[in-house]
């Protein structure tokens, strides 16, 4: 996808809705920062909340190719348990009107696509698009 064409879903996607879940995303992070042991969620809502913002031309990848170690893993299923299913739940309902319209069929699409990343947000790293290495896997 050309910078052009992304730079114009990213604004259109701003409007109609990118805004309101990057602010969600980040009052999470602030919530989450509050408190000591969760400020590793902290910083990963920080990341998935400017990703949200302006998704189109990158793209998630793991942080290792190799995949999460049990650390990573164990705090993406408290995660999950706790907040990744309800955020999962308001992408897909969020994604739905966005299907209504020819216009609004790619910002559902990123819609969806930030459904792993916010249910299992640690070991992610976001990158531009044309930046996937091939020791990258896709999230």
């Amino acid at each position: 996808m050309n910078s052009m064409v992304s730079s114009i879903l990213n604004v259109i996607w701003l409007v109609f809705g990118g805004l309101w879940l990057a602010l969600g995303y980040f009052l999470a992070g602030i919530i989450c920062c509050l408190l000591i042991i969760t400020i590793p969620f902290g910083i990963a809502s920080f990341r998935i909340g400017v990703y949200a913002l302006w998704p189109f031309g990158r793209t998630i990848v793991d942080r290792s190719p190799r995949g999460a170690g049990p650390i990573t893993t164990v705090g993406n299923v408290i995660w999950v348990l706790v907040a990744g299913i309800w955020i999962a739940i308001g992408h897909v309902l969020t994604a739905i009107p966005m299907f209504v319209s020819i216009i609004g069929i790619p910002l559902g699409i990123a819609n969806l696509k930030l459904i792993p990343v916010s249910l299992m947000p640690l070991g992610k790293v976001i990158v531009p698009s044309r930046a996937v290495l091939p020791t990258y896997r896709h999230a």
